[in-house]
C-alpha cells in the first residue's frame, strides 16, 4: 500500500491510501495501522486534501557517513560502525511544506536525499536477520544540515534539527512492496537540476544492520524514523560550495517511493 497523512477543510489529520494519484480515506490515525489494523478504504476520493508527512515520529534516528562516495567528497575516514545522532521530530515537515533559512543562524543550508525507514513492530536487541521484520514501510527523507553550524558546534543535533529541516514523504510505501531496500535509486535535483544520483547498494551499513545496531542502544517504537545516510552530491562538498537559498525548490526521488518536492523561503 501507499499510504499517506492528509488534512481536509482544517481538520485534523488521518490516515489516507493513494490509488492511482487519488487518496481514500482509511483512518482516523496511521497508528491504528501500524498495530496491524487494515480498515477499509473510503468508497470515493477525498478532494481538496493537503498532505502532511506521512508520519508523525516519536524518534528521528539518523545515520551519518554512510556511502562510501559521500564519504570520500568528505574527505573523512570511513567508520567501523554505523554514526548514529538525531533530529528533533519538531523538523519534520511535509510535502511542498517550505524548507526555512534561519538567515541570521546560518548561510550555508545543504541538501540531503535518504531512503528512511518506518519502524513498524517495537525493536529491542533484534538480530540482523530479523531486523527487516520490524519495518513497516519506506518513505523519502531530506535531511536538511545547516553546515556552518554543524561544523563550529562540533556535534550536529542542532544544525539538523532547525524547525523545517527534515521534509518526509510524499507516502509511506508498506514493506510488502519494497522487496529489498537496498537495490533502490535515488534522485536530488535543485532547481531541475541533479545533484544526488546513485544507488542504496552503496550504503556502507544496509538497512537491517542499522536496525540491529541502533536496537541494541535503544528501542526503536513503532513510528519512529530511520534515515539512512546520503550518497555523494552534497552542495558543501562541490568547488565552489554551493548552498539553498530562498526560492530554490529541492526535490528528492526514490524510485518506487514517488519525489518529495519542498519549495525554499526565508525564515
Amino acid at each position: 500500500m501507499r499510504l499517506a497523512r492528509i488534512r481536509v477543510n482544517g481538520g485534523t489529520p488521518v490516515a489516507a491510501v493513494e490509488r492511482d494519484g487519488a487518496l481514500y480515506a482509511l483512518a482516523d490515525d496511521l497508528s491504528a495501522l501500524l498495530g496491524g489494523q487494515t480498515p477499509a478504504p473510503s468508497a470515493d476520493p477525498v478532494s481538496d486534501a493537503v498532505r502532511l508527512a506521512p508520519v508523525a515520529p516519536g524518534k528521528v534516528v539518523a545515520i551519518g557517513l554512510n556511502y562510501l562516495d559521500h564519504i570520500r567528497e568528505s574527505g573523512l575516514e570511513p567508520p567501523e560502525q554505523p554514526l548514529v545522532f538525531a533530529k528533533f521530530p519538531s523538523s519534520v515537515v511535509g510535502p511542498e511544506d517550505e524548507i526555512r533559512l534561519p538567515l541570521e543562524l546560518t548561510q550555508r543550508v545543504d541538501w540531503e536525499v535518504e531512503l528512511a525507514v518506518v519502524i513498524g513492530r517495537r525493536a529491542s536487541r533484534v538480530a540482523r536477520e530479523d531486523a527487516l521484520s520490524h519495518v513497516f514501510g519506506y518513505t523519502v527523507a531530506n535531511d536538511v544540515s545547516a553546515r556552518d553550524l554543524q561544523f563550529a558546534d562540533g556535534q550536529w543535533v542542532r544544525a539538523k534539527s532547525l524547525d523545517t529541516f527534515c521534509p518526509l514523504g510524499p507516502v509511506v510505501v508498506t514493506a510488502d512492496e519494497i522487496s529489498d531496500p537496498q537495490a533502490l535509486h535515488l534522485v536530488c535535483r535543485v532547481n531541475g537540476e541533479v545533484v544526488q544520483d546513485a544507488g542504496t547498494d552503496l550504503m556502507v551499513f544496509g538497512v537491517a544492520e542499522l536496525i540491529s545496531h541502533c536496537s541494541h542502544s535503544f528501542t526503536l517504537d513503532p513510528g519512529d524514523v530511520l534515515l539512512t545516510g546520503t550518497p555523494w552530491g552534497c552542495g558543501e562538498f562541490m568547488d565552489p560550495k554551493r548552498s539553498l537559498a530562498p526560492g530554490d525548490v529541492v526535490e528528492c526521488e526514490i524510485d518506487g517511493i514517488g519525489t518529495l518536492r519542498n519549495p525554499v523561503a526565508a525564515g
